[in-house]
Formats: structure tokens, sequence, C-alpha cells
């Protein structure tokens, strides 16, 4: 099987281009979607207990961190 590259590269580029360009409230819309897609993705595998915190847990980590 061969594959294109170039295809794929120049539609990786072309998405990156159009995110970037989206404003901040839309981004945070999208990372919204993909956190609950991974909690959904996550609990679907059975492989433990899906924390609605998880990722929240790292950022308060480091938040008194400079």
């Amino acid at each position: 099987m061969k594959l294109a590259l170039t295809p794929i590269i120049e539609s990786k580029r072309t998405f990156r281009r159009r995110a970037a360009a989206r404003p901040l409230a839309e981004k945070l819309r999208m990372l919204d979607a993909l956190r609950e897609r991974t909690l959904a993705i996550r609990r679907a595998s059975n492989s433990g207990p899906a924390k609605k915190d998880v990722t929240h847990q790292k950022y308060d980590a480091g938040k008194g961190k400079k």
C-alpha cells in the first residue's frame, strides 16, 4: 500500500491554520467537546473509573509554580 503523504500533510496544515484563526471562545468549546469525548471513550474502555477532574488535577497541581 502506497501512502500519499503530501495531501495528508497539507490537510493537517490547513486544519491547523483554520483552527488558529478561530476565536478563543470557539477553541475553548472545541476543547470541552474533546474532553467529553475522551471521558466517554475512557468509560467505554473499562480501564477504570473516569473522573471528571482528571485533566484539572495536573493544572491545579502546578498553579503556584512559576
